[in-house]
């Protein structure tokens, strides 16, 4: 139920991580190219032999590793600025999301996906969280909009171009990500940095391309965003909120699928929530599995530290094991057939 970014480019340098994915069960890392916010840390991405050293020893750890399932390897591949796997490092340019909407050719945005899924493939990595799916409601908005990263303000237009670029990843064998469920594109702040209300913003319509996209059999999985809407839940954001994740992507679009969230510790959720409450939301709304980047606040331990955290809440009380078995029948099931 974890996905956790860390340091180290080679085996050795990751030898903490690949002996928590041996011994402890970890069953999914998240791969950066460098930390933030300053970008002077290489993390894990320097070329594509590198890559493909480090993952396969990261992979090979899960092989005879107590849960018995291969290992998660994700990492951020959109396109365009947001792109692990970048030219710097060797690996080829992409189209941004903007870009593919733009031109509106499906056939291209689908040979954009294959092209980044057979650049993933290459290199061990098989779930791209992408694509974002958030329609450009605000197109000065400083992670959406701003940044590229949506194909058009019209829903089905996202939807058309995020299917093609699906498309193109499952060509390639490779998972892909909706993001970022509800809808951040209508926001105008940025949840790595702190709380985003969208009340006033948001509208039904962002939920378009996720419902059709979920009715169409092309999504994979589903991240959460971390904005804040009183009219969907007065208390907590999308990530933390039962009402948003069960009551609406569960029972209303119909995804009984694999839920990711997004990163834990960003400030969206660090600067409102303690640690250990924000986990038990999470869990309890309907996340299946907690992404943890390490890459705003680097915290060594925190795998065995929110296992811990976790166990105790189960012997508490205060998570169902019916809710960790919920989870579990997802995640072996999305893990059948990983490549």
């Amino acid at each position: 139920m974890l996905l956790i970014g860390f340091r180290g480019a080679t085996p050795e340098a990751a030898a903490g991580t690949i002996a928590e994915i041996s011994q402890l069960g970890l069953g999914g890392v998240l791969l950066f190219n460098r930390d933030l916010p300053t970008g002077s840390l290489v993390r894990n991405v320097e070329s594509p032999e590198q890559l493909r050293t480090l993952v396969a020893a990261l992979a090979n750890a899960a092989v005879d590793g107590p849960a018995g399932l291969p290992l998660l390897v994700a990492v951020d591949e959109e396109g365009g600025l947001v792109a692990r796997l970048n030219p710097s490092a060797g690996f080829p340019a992409t189209f941004s999301a903007a870009e593919l909407g733009a031109r509106g050719d499906a056939d291209l945005t689908r040979q954009a996906g294959r092209g980044i899924g057979e650049t993933l493939a290459a290199a061990g990595i098989n779930l791209d969280l992408a694509p974002v799916v958030d329609v450009n409601v605000n197109p000065d908005n400083p992670i959406i909009g701003a940044v590229d990263r949506s194909f058009s303000s019209d829903p089905t237009g996202v939807t058309v171009q995020a299917g093609a670029f699906i498309d193109g990843l499952h060509d390639a064998g490779r998972r892909s990500c909706l993001k970022h469920f509800p809808g951040h594109g209508s926001s105008t702040g940025d949840t790595h940095l702190g709380v985003v209300d969208v009340t006033d913003t948001w509208s039904s319509t962002e939920l378009a391309p996720f419902a059709d996209l979920i009715a169409n059999g092309q999504a994979d999985s589903v991240l959460t965003a971390h904005v804040f809407n009183a009219t969907l839940d007065p208390d907590y954001p999308a990530t933390l909120s039962r009402s948003t994740i069960t009551g609406i992507l569960r029972e209303q679009l119909g995804w009984d699928g694999l839920v990711f969230s997004d990163d834990m510790q960003m400030g969206a959720i660090r600067d409102q929530f303690g640690y250990d409450d924000a986990i038990r939301l999470a869990i309890n709304a309907g996340v299946d599995v907690l992404t943890i980047g390490n890459q705003l606040v680097f915290e060594e331990g925190i795998v065995t530290r929110t296992i811990d955290l976790i166990e105790g809440m189960v012997r508490d009380g205060s998570i169902s094991e019916a809710r960790i078995d919920e989870s579990w029948s997802r995640i072996s099931a999305f893990k059948t057939g990983l490549g």
